[in-house]
């Protein structure tokens, strides 16, 4: 169960927060973690209250996600685009980020390279996402809801997602306001685009990257490589 969730800072207090996660070689242990499910129907209001857009993926099937820390994380997100989706024939970049909250670092974050040769329907993006009740609206159940740091011009319900995990933000919070809630999350993004930006941190979504476990390989549509995330694969709690 996870625990209480803390009350929301003060803006003054938001802008003492690291601006940047982890060092500039790469994630560190128990990351990077993987999840993946296929996309399903969420509460609905992420684009309309928010307009922040989520993808909710069932959490049932991870089993370190039992003893994760309720809060807010980033990665890659990946996604098996169905046949004549738009956003096949739009690769990502700087100028498709989302423009939710348009910042010089959502804006910046190099593309993961695909591998080579490419020739499925795999997309990899940057993301941020929480795993928790979210207090603000009292949810009694536990979601994963990933926002997809990318505009889309339209849904991707049904298809399969795999997110890496590479890094922990901040805590679950409670809010006073919506404002509150929006403001948190814009900063969010802004910590996930410095991070991702970095070559230690963008490397782990190349499709044709050696070393690590095969974590771009299997964002890109392939098999396991040489085993799961060190907390999918053996429960790690965080």
């Amino acid at each position: 169960m996870a625990d209480k969730a803390e009350e929301a800072p003060s803006a003054e207090v938001r802008a003492t927060r690291p601006q940047i996660i982890g060092p500039d070689s790469g994630p560190e242990p128990p990351f990077p973690l993987r999840m993946s499910g296929k996309v399903v129907s969420g509460f609905g209001r992420g684009s309309k209250e928010l307009g922040i857009p989520t993808a909710n993926i069932p959490v049932d099937t991870t089993p370190w996600i039992e003893t994760a820390e309720s809060g807010v994380y980033f990665g890659w997100a990946s996604l098996d685009l169905p046949s004549g989706h738009p956003s096949l024939d739009t690769p990502p970049s700087s100028s498709q980020a989302s423009t939710t909250f348009t910042t010089a670092s959502t804006t910046s974050i190099p593309t993961p390279s695909p591998p080579s040769p490419h020739q499925n329907n795999w997309r990899v993006y940057p993301m941020v996402m929480s795993i928790g009740f979210n207090p603000f609206y009292k949810n009694t159940v536990r979601s994963a809801e990933v926002h997809v740091m990318q505009k889309f011009d339209k849904d991707f319900y049904g298809a399969e997602m795999r997110v890496l995990l590479l890094g922990f933000i901040r805590k679950e919070l409670d809010y006073v306001s919506l404002e509150a809630l929006v403001d948190d999350i814009r900063t969010d993004i802004e910590v996930a685009g410095r991070s991702l930006g970095r070559e230690g941190w963008r490397k782990l979504g190349d499709g044709d990257a050696e070393g690590g476990k095969g974590e771009g390989k299997w964002l890109w549509g392939g098999g396991e490589g040489k085993g799961g995330g060190k907390g999918e694969r053996e429960g790690e709690k965080l």
